[in-house]
């Protein structure tokens, strides 16, 4: 069965979120090498509606995400982890904070679910930029612009090399993370250039 099929059984036919059952795709939630790696746990079936407002093309409407007091309670980690962070952005409104509150994550999955600094007010965002100052979010793939040796290893990661799906330092605005080869680095900004989705 292909990833779509899997998530129309497991959702039956409707999105995961609000129920509806009309304009139906999936979402991957990013970064998806740390949701079990990918696939169906890190994906949820979505409706358009649904998809844009988390994507921040449209416009939150609180009302419409009144549906999460039925979601909050999905066995599956994508959806719980999507819920907390639609609360966290909501949780100004109050009733959404009521729920933030029931709403039970493992530890790996809240980590997970911060990823995105859904949970910090605008001003205690810490903003990522590559070498050029295009914005960085956890997902993301970069290439680095230079020759970097690896601190404590013998490892230089080269020139050109991919880092795909790199998770970011929510403490400090230079520093990410990123596989390079079957190492797991921290990559200062500064060397980085943001790839585009197509590269």
């Amino acid at each position: 069965m292909s990833l779509q099929q899997d998530l129309e059984s497991r959702s039956g036919n409707q999105c995961e979120l609000c129920t509806s059952k009309s304009d139906l795709s999936i979402y991957e939630v990013k970064p998806t090498s740390t949701v079990g790696g990918s696939g169906v746990d890190g994906s949820l079936l979505a409706c358009g509606n649904c998809r844009t407002q988390i994507d921040g093309v449209s416009d939150m409407d609180v009302n419409h995400w009144r549906c999460l007091n039925d979601a909050m309670w999905s066995e599956f980690r994508a959806v719980k982890v999507v819920v907390w962070r639609i609360l966290s952005r909501l949780r100004n409104e109050g009733w959404p904070k009521d729920l933030l509150e029931m709403l039970y994550l493992e530890d790996d999955d809240l980590r997970f679910a911060k990823e995105s600094g859904d949970h910090l007010d605008e001003s205690e965002k810490i903003i990522h930029r590559d070498a050029n100052g295009a914005i960085l979010e956890a997902g993301d793939s970069v290439v680095l612009i230079k020759d970097l040796k690896v601190k404590g290893s013998s490892l230089v990661a080269k020139q050109g090399t991919a880092v795909r799906r790199i998770s970011l330092d929510h403490e400090n605005a230079k520093f990410i993370e990123g596989k390079v080869g079957p190492t797991q680095i921290v990559i200062i900004t500064d060397y980085v250039k943001k790839m585009a989705e197509k590269e």
